[in-house]
């Protein structure tokens, strides 16, 4: 069995994580930074090498991209799926604070709550709930 976990590249990892945190009720796990390793360019030395955070009962990884030059895609969407209807309206409205509503999260014909953003870290997402099974 395999386990796939997201991995940010960002401008600013420490921000974005803390964005998530509050958005998904999460915590940091653990934070190295590149100061940590030896021969660091002084200019990268409290840039983040390495940060875990659980959200959403979700790990996420993130660090700075100190050396390289990020490119968003529209390839892939992070896809979070919520019990309960309640959960799904919070995290979809503090995940679009400074986003970009794509859909509005709203009832489907599958029958579960559908929405998509992108958050303030050019960041896609797709928020819904587990599909309601009906009784016969």
């Amino acid at each position: 069995m395999a386990k796939l976990t997201a991995y940010f590249f960002s401008e600013d990892a420490k921000a974005q994580a803390d964005f998530y945190i509050q958005a998904l009720r999460g915590e940091i796990i653990s934070i190295m930074k590149f100061g940590d390793l030896p021969n660091t360019q002084e200019d990268a030395k409290d840039r983040i090498l390495h940060l875990e955070m659980k959200a959403a009962g979700v790990h996420f990884m993130l660090c700075d991209a100190v050396y390289q030059k990020l490119t968003h895609g529209s390839a892939i969407n992070l896809s979070l799926e919520f019990e309960g209807e309640a959960e799904a309206h919070e995290a979809f409205s503090k995940l679009s604070e400074g986003g970009t509503v794509k859909k509005e999260l709203s009832p489907e014909f599958w029958g579960s709550l559908f929405g998509q953003l992108e958050d303030k870290f050019g960041i896609p997402w797709m928020i819904t709930t587990a599909a309601k099974t009906s009784q016969a």
